[in-house]
C-alpha cells in the first residue's frame, strides 16, 4: 500500500501525492529543489496529532519516514523542503482563532497580511514582518524567527511570542510559555513526555550555563542555531521554551498555534533620505550611531547598483508603485540627473521617524539632518509627502525585482543573503566585501539591508546551468561567511539557516555550542521525526547536491 493510502485511512484533510502537487511542494524560495514522496493538507490538530503518532509508529518499524511543516513557502533557506511528507497549513489551518486585548492566537497557514488587516481594524500590529509580508505566513516567521525593516524599533518575532502549542513526537499537543521556577519544578515532576522535556532541557542548560550565555551572539540580531541563551532568565526566575522553539524551523515538533502580542504604532512619519558617497562610506562608523542617536523607528540602505536600477527601468518601476507616471517621473528628476552627471550616491541610507503628532515626526527628522548635515557634509533630504518617501522605499524593495524580470535565464540565488555585522565595523567590513564579490565576475548583485542593525541582504543573480555555479556558491560563500565571523557577525539575521547555511552553523558556534544544538533536537525529537537535516546535521556536499539547476525565475 502507498504511504498516500496509509495517511488517508485516518487523516481528515487532503492527501495528495499527484506530480503536479510533488513538484510545486518540491521548491520554497530557496536555490533548493526536493521533491517530496507526498503533501498533506491538515483539517486540524487532531489531523496532525494523528500523523505525528503514524510516523512515530513507522520509525519504529524502521521505515524512512519524517515530517515537514510547511506555510506559504517563502523561505530562502530549504527549510520546507523534504524527500518525505510536507505538511502544508495554509489550506485549512490559516484561522485567527481569537484577538483579546492586544494578543492574538494564530494557526500557522494564516497569511501575514491577512493577520495585518484584522489586527489594523484594532490600531494594532504585529511589527516583526519581513519583506515578504504580502506572500509570507505566519508560521514561518514563527518558524524563522523573522524580523524586517522596523526590527531597529521593535526586535524580531521571538520578542512577540508569549505561548506556542507544538505536537511533540508523542503525537500529543503542548503548550509552551514562561514558567516560574516553581512552575518549573512542578514541570519537571510530571510523568510523561513533557516531564522527560523539561527535565531534559533543564539539565542541559544549567549544566552549560555559562558556555551557553557566552554563545549568544554579540549583535543585535540572529537566526542562527538554536537560542538556548534566550530559555533560562535566572535573573528573573524565568524558564521558556518557547524561545528555543521559535526560529527552530520545524525540528523539533510542529507549532499548531502561536500567541502573539501586538503593538500599537506611531500613526504618522518622516522620513530622511541620505546620499553618501565613496568618501564617506569610511565614516560609517561615526554616521550610523550619529542617526541612531535621534531613535529612528526604521534605519534601511541599499548601495548604487540599486540606486541605478530605479532609473534604468524607470516605466516599469513606476507601473509597480502605482502612481501617477508624470508626476512620479518629475519627482525622480534629482535622481535621473544624478545618473547623467555621475554623482551617483554609493549608498542610500533612509532613517524613518514617527511620532503621534505629524509635526513632531517632522521636528525629529528635521533634528536629525541638521545634525548629519554639519557634522559630515553629507547630502541629504527630507521627504515632503507621503508619496515621496515611498519612492525611496520602493527602491529598497522593487529595484531587485525588476532586475530579476529584465534579464533572462538567470535566477535568484540566495546563499549569502542574510549576514549581520555591528554598526561599528561596518566601514571596514564593506569594502573587504565588495572585494569578494567582485571577484566573481559570473554574479549580478545589489546590497540592501538593515543599517541599523548592520544586516545586510545580497541576493545574486546567476545562470542555473552554470556548471561552475555549485563552485562559485562554496566559494563565495565561504569567504563571505569566513570575513563575517572574523568581525563576530552572525551568519543569519533573520532567514534562519535551513540547508542554505546549515552547513556553517558550527563554524559560527563552535564544535561545544554545536553539541548543545545537537543534543537539543534529540530531546525535542529523539526519533528524528520532525524536519531533519536542516539547521544541524546537513554537510555542505549535501545541501549543493539539492541544487535546483534547470530553471529560472
Amino acid at each position: 500500500m502507498s504511504l498516500a493510502k496509509e495517511i488517508h485511512k485516518f487523516f481528515r484533510g487532503d492527501v495528495d501525492a499527484s506530480d503536479e502537487v510533488l513538484e510545486e511542494y518540491s521548491r520554497d524560495a530557496s536555490l533548493f529543489r526536493i521533491k517530496p514522496e507526498v503533501v498533506v493538507f491538515p483539517k486540524d490538530m487532531d489531523d496532525v496529532c494523528n500523523l505525528v503518532a503514524f510516523v512515530a509508529a513507522k520509525k519504529k518499524e524502521g521505515c524512512a519516514i519524517s515530517l515537514t511543516a510547511r506555510s506559504a513557502g517563502t523561505d530562502m533557506t530549504g527549510g520546507p523542503l523534504s524527500e518525505s511528507i510536507v505538511v502544508v497549513f495554509t489550506r485549512y489551518m490559516n484561522n485567527l482563532k481569537e484577538i483579546v486585548g492586544d494578543h492574538a492566537v494564530v494557526e500557522p497557514g494564516m497569511l501575514y497580511r491577512d493577520l495585518d488587516a484584522e489586527t489594523k481594524k484594532r490600531g494594532l500590529i504585529l511589527p516583526s514582518y519581513p519583506a515578504s509580508r504580502e506572500l509570507c505566513a505566519v508560521g514561518g516567521m514563527v518558524a524563522n524567527n523573522a524580523g524586517g525593516e522596523k526590527n531597529l524599533k521593535y526586535g524580531k518575532t521571538e520578542r512577540y511570542v508569549e505561548k506556542v502549542t507544538m505536537v511533540l513526537h508523542d503525537g500529543k499537543p503542548h503548550v509552551f510559555s514562561a514558567l516560574s521556577e516553581r512552575e518549573l519544578e512542578k514541570k519537571k515532576g510530571e510523568v510523561g513526555v513533557e516531564g522527560e522535556l523539561y527535565r531534559k532541557m533543564y539539565e542541559l542548560i544549567a549544566a552549560h550555563y555559562a558556555v551557553i550565555s557566552k554563545a549568544r551572539p554579540t549583535v543585535s540580531k540572529n537566526s542562527s542555531g538554536y537560542n538556548l541563551w534566550n530559555v533560562y532568565d535566572k535573573d528573573r526566575g524565568i524558564f521558556d521554551l518557547s524561545k528555543v522553539i521559535v526560529g527552530s524551523q520545524g525540528t523539533l515538533g510542529i507549532i499548531t498555534d502561536s500567541t502573539l502580542r501586538l503593538v500599537r504604532p506611531n500613526p504618522f512619519s518622516s522620513l530622511v533620505v541620505m546620499f553618501l558617497k565613496e568618501k564617506d562610506v569610511s565614516r560609517l562608523g561615526e554616521i550610523i550611531p550619529r542617526v541612531l542617536s535621534y531613535s529612528p523607528e526604521s534605519f534601511e540602505s541599499y548601495d548604487d547598483n540599486t540606486f541605478r536600477i530605479a532609473v534604468k527601468f524607470f516605466p516599469e518601476f513606476a507601473a509597480r508603485l502605482q502612481s501617477n507616471f508624470f508626476k512620479l517621473a518629475f519627482s525622480f528628476l534629482p535622481e535621473i540627473w544624478m545618473v547623467i552627471t555621475g554623482g551617483v550616491p554609493k549608498l542610500v541610507l533612509l532613517a524613518e521617524f514617527t511620532a503621534g503628532t505629524p509635526e513632531e515626526a517632522l521636528r525629529h527628522a528635521r533634528e536629525a539632518e541638521q545634525a548629519l548635515r554639519t557634522m559630515f557634509g553629507i547630502a541629504t533630504k527630507i521627504a515632503k509627502t507621503n508619496t515621496e518617501a515611498e519612492k525611496y522605499w520602493a527602491m529598497r524593495r522593487e529595484s531587485f525585482n525588476l532586475l530579476r524580470k529584465r534579464i533572462r535565464g538567470l535566477r535568484t540565488a540566495p546563499f549569502i543573503d542574510d549576514l549581520v555585522v555591528a554598526p561599528e565595523h561596518l566601514s571596514e567590513f564593506l569594502p573587504k566585501l565588495e572585494t569578494i564579490l567582485r571577484k566573481h565576475t559570473n554574479m549580478i548583485y545589489t546590497v540592501a539591508g538593515h543599517m541599523g542593525d548592520g544586516n545586510f541582504h545580497i541576493i545574486p543573480l546567476m545562470d542555473p546551468n552554470d556548471p561552475s555555479l555549485a563552485n562559485t556558491i562554496r566559494k563565495v560563500a565561504g569567504r563571505v561567511y569566513d570575513l563575517v565571523l572574523a568581525y563576530n557577525g552572525s551568519i543569519s539575521g533573520e532567514h534562519n539557516d535551513g540547508i542554505v547555511r546549515g552547513p556553517y552553523v558550527r563554524q559560527m558556534f563552535g564544535d561545544e555550542v554545536y553539541k548543545l544544538f545537537q543534543e537539543t533536537e534529540h530531546i525535542f525529537d529523539p526519533d528524528d521525526i520532525f524536519n531533519p537535516g536542516k539547521k544541524v546535521g546537513v554537510t555542505l556536499d549535501e545541501s549543493l547536491e539539492h541544487l535546483d539547476v534547470n530553471t529560472t525565475d
